[in-house]
């Protein structure tokens, strides 16, 4: 995962992550699941000019979905990371 573009892939905007970001300054990225923490930092650091002092990752499993037939469907599984930038940087997310 040399490119940057390729670990990061949107950034999440609920209810929980706006709390995050505002509580503690942490924000939270749909990446590749396949990066580590490291390429997440690295990424993050890179792509917006912030300083990260701390990364936490989930990987979060897909559901299952019907759609009013016998067989049942699946989304996407995905991974999820929280970073804590340093105390005054922020992203701007408008």
């Amino acid at each position: 995962m040399s490119d940057i573009y390729t670990v990061i892939d949107t950034i999440r905007l609920t209810e929980k992550a706006s709390m995050l970001q505002e509580q503690n300054n942490e924000y939270v990225f749909k990446v590749d699941r396949k990066s580590n923490k490291l390429q997440i930092k690295e990424a993050i650091q890179k792509h917006f000019g912030v300083t990260v002092t701390q990364v936490r990752t989930a990987n979060c499993h897909g559901k299952q979905k019907r759609r009013r037939r016998a067989d049942a469907g699946r989304t996407a599984h995905w991974k999820k990371a929280v970073v804590r930038l340093k105390e005054g940087d922020t992203i701007d997310l408008a």
